[in-house]
């Protein structure tokens, strides 16, 4: 994956553009993060605005020459969107396709019309997560929420038993794996292999996914019982279409790049040997960009022919899918800048040095930082970015499982707790018809177990691999 490796970070470390000691590096990320999180909780500024006013002031604070600083974001904000550009763009484009062609409700119909009665929250949950995988976060929660406010009426089922298991597996996937833009970023600063990090991400999402949805679903139920808002269930987009692609094809197209990022780790693991055709072949075949751009190919039969879709519908739809994702490609952006303005300033050296003397293991250290930016400034990918800056440089001497489970535990840090600095809790609240406090007692509660759970499933995985 492009971008910056463990040995580069180790390198920048050992050269800091400051030469102030550990007292004031410290003082400076607290100063730098404290600028961020005013800015965007106080002042409402943008992330992307707040991140590079941060990356400026944590120089400062930390006494180093401003052109050197600007010279540090401006490395960090191009090598990391040139490493996760591409990717966010491709996956943007597939989940337009999925959207717009109808391929999710044909998912979304196939399943229900084989499930009942108890199996219902499961297969909320089975849905949500095949169709999170491609999709960011909320254009996931526009896409199902139509069909969990349908189900949970016609059903007559408790809106939080069919709501909070479509939820848990979109937030899963949002926050453990990749392509999403969190993991992405953490993977590219920490230097962890993709596809390792995918395999453990699934391992862990499994056991996450089923105690935050289903299971904790009976509780939620119990604690806010809602019936759907009529007003909320708008018309679906593929209700218009004449013709909408099969089941399987939509399936398969979807988990297409997955099964070919998993392949690349399973031959990794099985050849290990870099100059071996087949490993060779695997590494091309099982890169990010070349599996979701295979994706995104496929699709355009799979899904926009399909649906009948004209060559000049295809571009259009392609097109529109761009624009949306422009503000989460300059956070991202910004995010890498200010993470190489620690890592240049000398922070991760810093960390590196001091966690010598701690006893908490790099792991935790990771969930702690990214938990404290989370509840901070209520975004999960910022959360990721600066805690995955602070920590690359613990992952220099770690095994690439360990390496993988750390950009795992970031991103479960990344997404505790939820609460009202986060725009995905208005989101939810305004769907589902809840007050703050409902909002709070099942959203915010369901987020917390996700990052719990995904953390003990880290560190257990840890003892293991």
């Amino acid at each position: 994956m492009t971008g910056l490796s463990v040995e580069t970070l180790a390198a920048d470390a050992a050269e800091p553009i400051t030469s102030a000691g550990n007292a004031q590096l410290g003082l400076a990320v607290l100063g730098g993060i404290a600028v961020i999180v005013l800015l965007i909780t106080v002042f409402k500024l943008h992330a992307f605005l707040a991140l590079t006013l941060g990356s400026l002031a944590l120089g400062a604070f930390a006494g180093a020459p401003l052109d050197k600083v600007i010279t540090s974001f401006s490395t960090g904000l191009g090598s990391t969107v040139a490493g996760v550009g591409v990717l966010i763009a491709l996956g943007a484009i597939l989940g337009k396709l999925l959207a717009d062609s109808g391929g999710a409700d044909q998912i979304v119909d196939t399943i229900l019309a084989r499930t009942s009665g108890r199996a219902m929250p499961w297969a909320m949950v089975l849905i949500a997560s095949v169709i999170g995988l491609p999709l960011f976060f909320e254009v996931g929660i526009v896409l199902l929420i139509p069909v969990v406010l349908l189900v949970a009426k016609r059903g007559n089922y408790s809106l939080m038993r069919i709501g909070i298991p479509a939820l848990a597996g979109l937030s899963v996937m949002h926050g453990l794996i990749p392509p999403h833009p969190g993991p992405l970023v953490a993977i590219d600063a920490i230097g962890a292999d993709l596809g390792v990090t995918l395999a453990l991400g699934v391992v862990v999402a499994i056991p996450t996914v089923i105690i935050a949805g289903p299971l904790f679903s009976r509780y939620a139920a119990r604690w806010v019982d809602l019936p759907a808002p009529e007003s909320m269930i708008p018309q679906r987009t593929s209700d218009d279409l004449a013709k909408r692609p099969s089941f399987g094809a939509t399936v398969a197209t979807v988990l297409l790049p997955v099964v070919m990022m998993l392949a690349k780790a399973l031959v990794d693991i099985v050849v290990d040997d870099p100059e071996h055709t087949v490993q060779r072949i695997a590494d091309v075949v099982g890169s990010p960009l070349i599996a979701l751009l295979a994706a995104v190919l496929v699709g355009i039969f799979t899904l926009g022919r399909a649906a009948g879709f004209t060559k000049g519908r295809i571009s259009t739809t392609v097109e529109k899918s761009l624009g949306p994702i422009a503000g989460v490609l300059m956070i991202v952006g910004a995010g890498g800048g200010f993470k190489q303005t620690l890592i240049d300033s000398g922070v991760g050296q810093m960390v590196l040095d001091l966690s010598k003397d701690w006893a908490i293991p790099a792991l935790l250290l990771g969930w702690l930082i990214a938990v404290v930016i989370r509840l901070a400034t209520g975004s999960a990918t910022v959360a990721t970015i600066s805690a995955a800056g602070l920590v690359a440089p613990l992952a220099a001497d770690m095994s690439t499982t360990h390496a993988a489970l750390l950009v795992l535990a970031i991103g479960a840090g990344s997404v505790f707790f939820s609460h009202v600095n986060d725009a995905g809790f208005w989101l939810v609240k305004e769907y589902f018809g809840m007050s703050v406090g409902q909002t709070l007692k099942t959203w915010s509660v369901m987020e917390t177990i996700i990052s719990v759970v995904g953390l003990g499933s880290v560190l257990l995985l840890s003892l293991i691999v």
